[in-house]
């Protein structure tokens, strides 16, 4: 297991499951990935880091992930990132995430923040997570 994709696969199943983040931005346009989107409104997710703590005498493995969700409209403003980044948020929060062969004992959003695009026609948000993985090796 590698606890960033699990991480990634969790965040998408969870947003995929609320309607109020589907009925801003579709589907199809929830993924990981790390450059500037083809289509928006559209929410991708970093590569991410993880912090490994090693295995405990159960041979069952831990780690911190952090990584951010990028909120991208075009022709629609900074405001329309805003709401949809509030929307993501809310969907996340108060929330443990079921991992594909592990567990996730703590998840929480710990930041949003709305840097400005070169392009203004760009709407930009920034949503940033954190989380501990365990799993058994």
């Amino acid at each position: 297991m590698e606890p960033v994709t699990a991480l990634q696969t969790a965040i998408r199943a969870r947003l995929l499951s609320k309607p109020e983040v589907t009925a801003l931005v579709p589907a199809d346009h929830i993924r990981a990935g790390s450059t500037r989107p083809d289509k928006t409104p559209c929410i991708i997710m970093s590569d991410g880091n993880t912090t490994l703590h090693g295995n405990d005498y159960r041979a069952q493995s831990a780690a911190w992930v952090y990584l951010d969700l990028h909120v991208w409209t075009l022709d629609a403003g900074q405001d329309a990132a805003k709401e949809i980044a509030g929307t993501v948020a809310a969907a996340l929060s108060k929330y443990n995430l079921p991992i594909d062969g592990g567990y996730c004992d703590h998840f929480k959003v710990t930041g949003t923040r709305f840097p400005r695009d070169p392009d203004p026609a760009y709407g930009h948000g920034v949503l940033s997570v954190e989380a501990l993985i365990r799993w058994v090796a």
